[in-house]
């Protein structure tokens, strides 16, 4: 087996009273596309958080490639690639689709944006087209980002993630506020756009439907515990996963 990508050892996180994360313990390797699922409040988020530094454990450590990244901001930590979208698109409304990705552009060069370098260069653009191109935003790069319909939205949020040339992708509730008629298509869309990257995806989605056709591995959550881990068939049809996540045992 490959060596993990990423590597949580021993992940508190309590909120008072409520515990968050219990003593987590995961391992991510190169190419997986894993689905974090259960209740709200079930430690999902929390540990998306916890990898990309806007949250910090209680105790434990987070290993990326055998680096310890726990006391990093989060900037440094995408810089040693790790991206994320957030549940709400994170979109500049006024600006074009093509400046979005130009601005998403800028802030992730290391020298960042500057009034003495513009973001509008050859070889910004055609790495902003190349990803417009792989998902299908390509027609749209003329629209302003607040017209764009809600899958469309999301993927555009996801491309200005992956201009910083990440290897561990994480995306919080990628179907979240997409029409039910868009769901599949802009999941397809993705997965497709994502086929050949050698990167790892971890989303946290409720969509049991898209989990099943989407993730190659399940991490479900109840109450900041992991609860089964495993392919979708298998982690999906466990009792926990019935009882606290899907609610199919309390339902019988």
């Amino acid at each position: 087996m490959s060596a993990p990508l990423l590597e949580a050892r021993g992940l508190n996180k309590r909120f008072g009273a409520v515990v968050a994360a219990a003593d987590l313990q995961v391992d991510l390797v190169t190419g997986e596309r894993v689905s974090l699922v259960g209740s709200n409040g079930a430690g999902k988020t929390t540990l998306v958080n916890m990898i990309t530094g806007y949250l910090k454990p209680d105790a434990g450590r987070i290993l990326l490639e055998g680096r310890d990244i726990t006391k990093l901001a989060p900037r440094a930590i995408t810089r040693l690639g790790v991206a994320r979208s957030f549940q709400i698109p994170q979109l500049c409304g006024d600006l074009t689709v093509l400046d979005n990705m130009l601005v998403a552009d800028a802030c992730h060069d290391a020298d960042g944006l500057s009034f003495w370098k513009p973001a509008r260069r050859a070889a910004t653009v055609e790495r902003a087209e190349a990803l417009l191109e792989r998902f299908r935003l390509h027609e749209h790069r003329e629209r302003r980002g607040a017209e764009l319909p809600g899958g469309l939205r999301k993927l555009l949020d996801i491309a200005m993630a992956l201009s910083a040339g990440p290897r561990l992708l994480l995306l919080d509730e990628p179907t979240s506020g997409v029409a039910a008629e868009e769901k599949f298509p802009m999941m397809d869309t993705l997965m497709g756009g994502l086929a050949d990257a050698a990167m790892t995806v971890l989303f946290v989605e409720h969509d049991m439907e898209i989990v099943e056709r989407y993730a190659s591995r399940v991490i479900a959550f109840y109450a900041g515990r992991i609860i089964a881990d495993g392919a979708p068939g298998p982690a999906l049809a466990s009792d926990d996963v019935r009882r606290y996540v899907t609610g199919e045992l309390l339902a019988e």
